[in-house]
């Protein structure tokens, strides 16, 4: 407790100081704050706080993962297209979840190319060289979903594809035989795009689809006389466009009874055998345009959910009145909403207008001009 006689002599000394030297402090330099009665106050007191482990220390600057050198590594996407790089780089972030290295110049698909890449999701491998894979490079990657492998020089479909793939797209290779057991590592998968290549119907040897669940499946450009054999049964889209298939025979289609759309157009079809079409009742849309065909394919009345029907730039000269459309109305259950029909040798004048009893809308219809 301070005495009466110190409380007087403070009062004493400030009444003394003039107001006009009471200045507000001014800072001239960093060390004015360690400028006090005793020589450095503030230097003392953080070398007492470092001692006694109270000081607030720097952060450690944070560690951000490495990108390879060139690429572009952002939210788990690492971009490293169209570098001119002959192979895969290293120091891939271990949590990428895309890894785009399209448009490259990349050989071969070493070992431990994608070591530490467990989290990937999506690999792109579009236009490179490819043509060598070893059988064990994708091992690391036990959540992969997307393969795309388009544009490459591989000769086979890579072996070992990872159990979790949902989609592949390996079309415009060089593969000429899809062997068995070539996708036994694969449960269910939704698209196989392998369109592009010098497949025969003799490249496809016995179980090689076995035990796989395929939703949609492309086989274009390609060089196939036939409907392939042994493809899944689960399916339900079949795309067989711009091969050299010349006919339909019974049992072509007997075992794709889940199909919804099936695509035969730009073929060399002249003929498709009756009782052919029965075998998918849950067809809605079938592709043959651009075939060979001369009259309208037997069957299609008895379809009772089929909605579209391509049947343009054939050799098709006469429409019967039961061709589309049962005789009985009860059968057909789904209306069509498309019927394309011209570029054929057919007088549409000549066509019956109960033709097209089953179809939703007169514009649903597509006669056009024939020009030979």
């Amino acid at each position: 407790m301070f005495s009466h006689c110190c409380i007087l002599l403070l009062l004493s000394v400030f009444s003394l100081t003039p107001l006009s030297l009471a200045l507000p402090f001014e800072q001239r330099g960093f060390w004015d704050f360690g400028i006090d009665g005793d020589g450095g106050g503030l230097t003392t007191m953080m070398m007492r706080d470092v001692e006694e482990g109270s000081a607030v220390e720097d952060p450690a600057p944070p560690e951000f993962p490495v990108c390879p050198f060139g690429c572009h590594c952002q939210l788990k996407v690492v971009q490293c297209s169209d570098l001119g790089l002959t192979e895969v780089p290293r120091n891939i972030p271990s949590d990428t979840k895309l890894l785009d290295l399209q448009n490259n110049r990349i050989t071969e698909l070493k070992e431990n190319d994608f070591k530490g890449l467990s989290n990937l999701y999506a690999l792109s491998l579009v236009n490179n060289k490819i043509s060598k894979v070893h059988p064990r490079a994708f091992v690391p990657m036990r959540h992969l979903q997307k393969l795309y492998f388009s544009r490459n020089l591989l000769t086979a479909i890579p072996k070992n594809l990872p159990a979790s793939l949902v989609e592949l797209r390996i079309h415009e290779n060089h593969i000429k035989k899809v062997a068995e057991g070539t996708f036994s590592s694969l449960g269910t998968m939704n698209c196989i795009e392998m369109g592009g290549n010098p497949l025969q119907n003799s490249g496809f040897e016995p179980g090689a689809f076995k035990g796989l669940k395929l939703n949609y499946l492309r086989i274009s450009e390609a060089k196939l006389t036939g409907i392939p054999k042994d493809l899944p049964e689960s399916l339900h889209e079949l795309h067989l466009d711009h091969n050299e298939i010349q006919a339909i025979e019974l049992e072509d289609l007997s075992r794709y009874k889940q199909l919804h759309r099936l695509g035969l157009g730009y073929n060399h079809i002249r003929m498709i055998e009756n009782g052919s079409l029965s075998y998918l009742p849950n067809l809605r849309e079938l592709h043959l345009e651009n075939n060979r065909l001369s009259r309208i394919p037997k069957g299609l009345p008895d379809m009772k959910y089929l909605q579209v029907v391509y049947l343009h730039s054939n050799n098709i000269s006469r429409i019967n009145v039961d061709d589309f459309c049962p005789r009985n109305f009860g059968v057909k259950r789904s209306f069509y909403n498309g019927i394309s029909l011209f570029g054929n040798p057919v007088q549409y004048w000549e066509v019956q207008p109960a033709t097209f009893r089953c179809v939703n809308d007169r514009m649903s219809i597509h006669f056009g001009n024939y020009k030979k």
